[in-house]
Parts: C-alpha cells; structure tokens; sequence
C-alpha cells in the first residue's frame, strides 16, 4: 500500500518510475526489520505483510525463510516484488488487493503492516475496513502488528523541518526525491492529517531531468484510538512495542493486536 502515485508528465526511464520512486523513499529503512523478524521467528505458518510495496520487508523475511504473502494494492509495485522473490528463489506469494477489501481464503498466525502503512488508508472508516478484513484472516491466537508513527511527535508542521532528501540510481540515473514542505490539512474534525510535499528528480545519464511533484498525505492518530477499534472487533491488546527513532526516520508504535485463542 502506498500513496495514490503521480505520473511525471515526458517519463522516459527504462525502467517502472513507480517501482522506482518506491524504492528510492522506502528501501533503505532497517530499522523495523529486526522487530518483524521476531515476531516471525515463532510464528506457525505464512506471514502476511500488508502493503508490502516491492517487498522491502516480506523479501527479508522470506531469505530468513519464512513463508510470506505480499500484499499491496499497486500492480506494478506487485510484479516488482513477485519478480526479485522468483529471482531469489524465496518462498513468497505476491497479491494485488486494498488492504481495506482483501480476501485470500486463508489465515495467518501473523498479519504486518509496516512503516505507517495503515495511516494512508485515509479515515476511521478505511481502518475499520482494514481490521474487519485481518480480523478475518487470523488464526486463533494470531497477531496483528501495525506500525503507527506521528512524523511530527505532537509538534505543529509549521514547526517542524521536511525529512533530508531520498535519492538512489538505476541504470544511469540519478534519482533525488526531496520533501519540502510538510503541512497540516483541514480535514474533518476529529481527523488530523499530515501532507508531505515531495519534488522527485530523475536525471538522465545526459543530464536531462524529469522533475514531477508528489504529495503523501498520512493520516495521525493516537495508537489507543487503532486499538479501540481492534478490541470491539474481538482482539485483545497485548504490550506495544517500539521501533526507534534513526537520524532520518520518526520512531515508531507497534500495537500488538492478538486474535482470540480457540
């Protein structure tokens, strides 16, 4: 799952710009890994990873053998994933489908949604959606592991400086993706909502750039607010756990979110 994606407008790359831009903003995170990898290691059957974009976290997991479904709602980012696990030769199935509206006739005794994936499902009610669906893809006691993050820590935007540019390169190019703005929107009350305003640059071996703008707009809210929903669909809260802070990324909250036990 990730941001409704902009379209640069005379693209020319030989490459998928989409898969791209994803890489170049995502890949490079580390610092949740360890924590996904432990809740895998007991975990009794295959992991499902919730908008797991090119596979960042689902392919890690799958080289440390866990069996893994990948879902994301972005084809190409899908075919992106599916494509580096077949030529890994790792154990990963990669799904097409919203978070919000999945149905894969099976269950899981770990259901991820990393790296703030659950804040881009826009309201309350897309949540809601969300949790019905993992609620009916878990396991008696199976755990559903969000990640929530606040990129300003309680702070108003205005006060807070855009995170340092992302940049990568593919085939030649140099990809720069920069955050320049962060801004409050006007939403409705009760909803509070961050946009994060990014120029992403791919510059052609010969110079040429391919400028296009991009806004990733991440919805904030209290983890107690996710874990209320969570309870009134039947799962029960366990201890948080944290994912630390770097020098280019926010901390994260991970809920614990258990199914009921047979």
């Amino acid at each position: 799952m990730r941001a409704p994606r902009a379209r640069a407008r005379s693209a020319s790359p030989p490459f998928d710009l989409d898969v791209a831009w994803h890489d170049v903003e995502c890949g490079g995170y580390e610092a949740d890994l360890p924590l996904w990898r432990e809740l895998a290691d007991p975990t009794v059957g295959p992991v499902l990873d919730l908008g797991a974009g090119t596979g960042r976290v689902a392919l890690d997991l799958a080289a440390g053998g866990r069996e893994v479904v990948a879902l994301d709602s972005d084809p190409a980012l899908v075919e992106a994933c599916a494509t580096r696990a077949r030529a890994a030769g790792l154990d990963l199935e990669a799904v097409c489908a919203d978070a919000r509206a999945f149905a894969l006739e099976r269950r899981f005794g770990l259901v991820i949604a990393p790296m703030q994936v659950v804040q881009l499902l826009g309201d309350a009610a897309g949540r809601d959606a969300m949790l019905a669906r993992v609620v009916d893809h878990l396991e008696p006691g199976g755990v559903f592991a969000p990640a929530l993050a606040d990129p300003f820590a309680g702070l108003p935007a205005a006060d807070s400086l855009p995170p340092p540019p992302d940049t990568g390169a593919r085939d030649g190019w140099t990809l720069t993706s920069t955050p320049f703005s962060v801004r409050e929107l006007d939403e409705a009350a009760g909803e509070r909502t961050v946009a994060i305003d990014r120029i992403r640059c791919a510059t052609a071996p010969t110079g040429e750039p391919v400028e296009v703008a991009a806004t990733i707009r991440l919805s904030v809210f209290p983890p107690a607010e996710l874990a209320a929903a969570a309870i009134a669909r039947g799962l029960r809260r366990l201890p948080d756990r944290v994912v630390p802070e770097t020098e280019a990324y926010v901390g994260s909250t991970v809920l614990m979110l258990e199914a009921p036990a047979p």
